[in-house]
């Protein structure tokens, strides 16, 4: 892909500077002809990729011809006695795949369109290179209605980033960001992130048994208040305290959780399974309204709080250096709503997708001893004293790290794969697929088959690792030959963070969180889980924690 998208840039560059030329001067014939003969040349490569496509759309099996089962024929298999009553999403589509094959209609009902879903990776590239600029996904169709129908009196037209499209999503993203996605604006949070760490490090000793070193059974709750903490120290502009047993903002957090938790299952039983909810308001729509205006509330009263601090501070003549500012503040004198619908936006695809991570993780590290001692070594030499600070190009000098933590969400991932609705036709697989087709690119089926990875059931980072022990990052840069046996069949077959406009906003700050946190935990501590990891996670909006987990920490003298 790195390949290719430079070559269609240096294209366009290319007939860009010729057709300057020739319009500055239009007396000199040879800048007549540079300019006539790119632009020539550039209309024949467009013109011969027209007739490409048009010729494989002919050749391809019309629509109608997909695998897809009839509405009340379906519905039926999803009723007691049927082959797929109470299997959860996950294992739905893994029995879907087993009876119609890798591509295949799943009917719509009760107001939800039909959907094409796919298992070919093949396919998710060609969805993700006609996605345009922008990109249609289908998802948060319930958020959308909390926002857009209401609490329109609320939002107005600002409605973020995740349940909006087209011109809309791309105002709002064009604003947040130069903000979110450039790592200097991340890394002014380094140190109160690192200093949120020696917290829940020092929680850890405190909540584990004095015996047998392990942690209590609800240690995921713990786990998301390190993630809020982490998360509010961007969104919010402030540490909340949760890891500390004086905090004043424990109410505020637990119904925070609590609101966030009711959003991802309501969310995922109203939209991916019949519900009548689009035609008379459900008990569990109710729900899930009363969870959406809970995380409104909670989140509107921190930035109404940040609000009134950075004015307090302007009237006391305090300003911070604009490489000081946080992102907040930046954002704020932007416009207040961007800034507290971002907010909202940030922890509501922040904190539980981080915790998911954090503990797909923490149990890769522990059932595999001898790699979490090679991470233990690349981090003492980044972190020698295991209470000290992290030096500004701390995540420069990780990248055995960031190889566990890509090869954890593999093992583990936090979804199940990425929607689009291509604005143009494509052909997939073989069939011709309309535009406007909801399309459901499925990677968690293909993340331990061994026909895309070679020893898929092991955890094996190196599989992300060039030579110079640099992290393989982006699709289409394929890894070299020390790791070409290990590497995935196409990189399209492991997108967690999504890919091109639409990818997730998001992931500087969970990996800035992510990095540093798991770097001061195998500094401090062995972990150890004793316990099956079969069932550990359940199926949901992402897939979240499902059991005890009783992780053991033993200090590192």
């Amino acid at each position: 892909m790195c390949a290719y998208n430079l070559s269609l840039v240096s294209l366009g560059k290319n007939v860009i500077i010729a057709n300057t030329r020739c319009w500055l001067n239009t007396k000199n014939h040879a800048h007549k002809c540079t300019a006539a003969s790119t632009a020539g040349a550039a209309t024949h490569i467009h013109s011969n990729k027209s007739a490409d496509a048009a010729s494989e759309w002919q050749q391809a099996r019309p629509f109608s011809e997909l695998p897809r089962e009839g509405v009340f024929k379906f519905l039926r298999q999803l009723l007691p006695g049927g082959r797929y009553y109470k299997l959860d999403s996950a294992q739905l589509l893994k029995a879907m795949q087993r009876d119609y094959g890798d591509i295949y209609i799943m009917p719509g009902m009760f107001g939800r369109p039909d959907a094409l879903y796919t298992h070919n990776p093949a396919d998710f590239e060609r969805v993700f290179r006609n996605e345009g600029i922008w990109p249609i996904r289908p998802n948060s169709v319930t958020l959308r209605y909390h926002r857009n129908k209401l609490r329109a009196d609320f939002y107005g037209d600002v409605e973020g980033i995740l349940a909006t499209h087209g011109e809309q999503w791309s105002s709002f993203r064009t604003v947040v960001n130069p903000l979110l996605m450039q790592p200097k604006n991340i890394k002014i949070y380094l140190n109160k992130m690192a200093q949120v760490n020696h917290e829940f490090v020092e929680r850890i000793r405190l909540i584990r048994d004095v015996k047998t070193l392990e942690t209590p059974d609800d240690f995921k709750e713990y786990i998301q208040r390190w993630t809020l903490e982490s998360v509010a120290l961007v969104a919010l502009d402030k540490q909340l305290g949760l890891l500390r047993d004086d905090s004043e903002n424990f109410a505020d957090a637990s119904k925070l959780f609590a609101a966030l938790t009711e959003w991802m299952y309501l969310t995922l039983d109203l939209e991916y399974t019949p519900s009548l909810w689009r035609i008379v308001a459900t008990p569990k729509f109710k729900r899930l309204m009363q969870a959406l205006d809970d995380i409104q509330d909670i989140t509107s009263k921190y930035t109404i709080e940040a609000i009134a601090k950075l004015e307090a501070e302007q009237q006391l003549g305090i300003e911070h250096e604009e490489n000081e500012k946080s992102i907040l503040e930046k954002l704020l004198r932007i416009d207040r709503k961007i800034a507290t619908v971002m907010a909202m936006d940030l922890l509501l695809g922040g904190v539980d997708t981080t915790t998911s991570l954090t503990v797909g993780i923490l149990l890769c590290l522990a059932k595999n001893p001898d790699k979490q001692e090679k991470l233990r070594e690349e981090v003492k030499r980044i972190l020698p004293e295991k209470n000290g600070d992290f030096a500004t190009d701390t995540l420069s000098k990780i990248p055995y790290l960031r190889a566990c933590l890509k090869e954890a969400l593999r093992m583990y991932p936090v979804t199940i794969g990425n929607s689009r609705v291509p604005q143009k036709d494509v052909v997939l697989s073989g069939y011709r697929v309309p535009k406007g087709t909801v399309i459901s690119m499925i990677y968690s089926t293909l993340l331990k088959s061994e026909e895309h990875y070679a020893r898929p059931l092991e955890f094996l980072p190196e599989r992300w690792l060039r030579p110079n022990n640099e992290t393989v990052e982006e699709p289409g840069c394929a890894a070299t030959e020390d790791t070409k046996q290990l590497k995935a069949s196409s990189p399209f077959t492991f997108l967690p963070f999504g890919v091109g406009p639409r990818a997730c906003l998001g992931r500087r700050i969970s990996d800035l969180e992510i990095e540093l946190g798991i770097a001061r935990l195998v500094r401090n501590f062995q972990i150890e889980f004793h316990y099956a990891t079969d069932n550990v996670f359940k199926n949901m909006l992402i897939n979240m924690p499902n059991a005890p987990l009783k992780f053991k920490f033993i200090d590192i003298e």
